[in-house]
């Protein structure tokens, strides 16, 4: 049925703030953003939000609206030879121009320092986009100039005003009716991307004949459909969230072999290396922690090796520390530790520091009990001494409860021999 080239997303982007949905906190009606583009006094910034949500959208209205001359580039594709050329094109434009890098977390270190200069002397406003956290992402000379706006997901009424106008637009194109009689498979489906969901409409309504006069939506026909074409579906973003999840579970779950397989699933669609060592880098603490301490140390090596090298040998330390977390015994000790712990804080408030492990750095804090008590655990046998380090309303609280393996069942053991009943070791 599809008689024209350009994606419906595409089609549909729209070309002025009133058209954008989502993202008042930052361009709704007197919001900050939306006042700097109406003032055409816009600075450098950063939009960091997940996928589909206008991050490149409202990139283009922006350069629309301040009627600037308007570069974008690429991380995936390129380089400093590329950002050299465009400074060079800006710096004989008046006023400068805007430059809008797509996924700017891929830039390297060198990459983004070619970046600095110019933003500084305003050659270019600088519009970098990201799904990834820039202050992991993006170098710090160039974070401190910029503005970082987080963009959110889509909720359910900004999402259904898509599918509505998604419908419109195929109505009028095809000559035909569209009904959606369910929409929730379409919305699970997107996972709050608007492309992926204008995407989705589209393939469901393309599934049918030519002939037809009439078209209902339901949850079935979009399962039935996707399914059968997924690969058309989701051929750029290769189930993002989806591999990663299966990775990671493979881990956890102590199979090297599933674990490879989901590796060389996100290495053959170009995932970031960056994006997988540091997620292996927090599975090595959640998942393995004390049972393993050499995990977390071997992760985090993992994560500086990448970041160095990048494609094709980074997918070989991948490989070996996927392969190295997958075989170490599992503990989730620490984490279950750090949560227990917020929940007391939670519940109880900032309780008071007993006086006796206060810090007295002054006369009159020792007068009024400020450290009173307090005995230099290296100074007893053992290095160890029994006081009580709690606020008193929860002592005796255990929160860290040693995993069963080797290691930590050493930790239970001396944690025993050193409380003796009063943590219940």
């Amino acid at each position: 049925m599809n008689t024209k080239n350009t994606p419906l997303a595409e089609i549909l982007r729209p070309k002025t703030l009133d058209e954008y949905i989502g993202q008042e906190h930052i361009v709704g009606k007197d919001a900050i953003l939306r006042k700097a583009i109406e003032a055409g006094n816009i600075p450098s910034m950063i939009f960091w939000g997940p996928p589909g949500v206008g991050k490149t959208t409202l990139a283009f209205i922006i350069s629309e609206q301040l009627n600037r001359p308007f570069f974008t580039l690429s991380a995936i594709s390129s380089g400093v030879k590329d950002v050299r050329e465009v400074i060079s094109k800006a710096n004989e434009i008046e006023g400068g121009a805007i430059l809008f890098i797509d996924e700017i977390h891929r830039f390297n270190k060198s990459q983004q320092d070619s970046l600095l200069g110019a933003v500084e002397k305003g050659i270019i406003t600088l519009i970098g986009a990201t799904t990834e956290n820039p202050s992991f992402e993006v170098i710090s000379p160039l974070l401190s100039r910029c503005q970082v706006y987080i963009l959110k997901d889509l909720n359910r009424e900004q999402l259904t005003e898509l599918i509505n106008r998604g419908v419109k637009k195929l109505s009028i194109d095809y000559h035909i009716t569209i009904q959606i009689e369910e929409d929730e498979a379409l919305l699970r489906i997107s996972g709050g991307d608007a492309r992926k969901l204008l995407n989705a409409l589209e393939l469901v309504v393309n599934s049918e004949g030519d002939d037809k006069k009439e078209i209902k939506i339901t949850n079935e026909k979009v399962q039935k459909v996707i399914q059968k074409n997924l690969a058309i579906y989701d051929k750029s973003g290769e189930m993002h969230y989806d591999i990663i999840s299966a990775f990671i579970k493979s881990i956890r779950g102590s199979d090297p072999n599933a674990a490879v397989y989901w590796l060389a699933r996100m290495v053959e669609a170009g995932e970031d290396p960056k994006f997988i060592a540091r997620r292996l880098v927090i599975l090595a603490s959640e998942d393995i922690g004390n049972a393993n301490p050499t995990a977390m140390v071997l992760a985090q090596s993992c994560f500086q090796s990448v970041n160095m090298i990048g494609y094709p040998e980074s997918r070989i330390i991948l490989s070996q520390t996927a392969i190295y977390l997958a075989n170490s015994p599992k503990s989730n000790a620490s984490y279950m530790a750090i949560k227990k712990a917020q929940d007391s804080v939670r519940k109880n408030g900032d309780l008071p520091v007993p006086l006796h492990i206060r810090n007295a750095p002054t006369g009159l804090m020792k007068d009024i009990g400020y450290g009173k008590g307090y005995k230099y655990a290296h100074e007893f046998d053992g290095n160890f001494v029994d006081l009580e380090f709690l606020p008193e309303r929860i002592k005796g609280s255990k929160f860290y409860d040693p995993g069963n393996n080797a290691k930590e069942n050493e930790f239970r053991k001396r944690l025993k021999y050193i409380w003796k009943n009063k943590y219940n070791y």
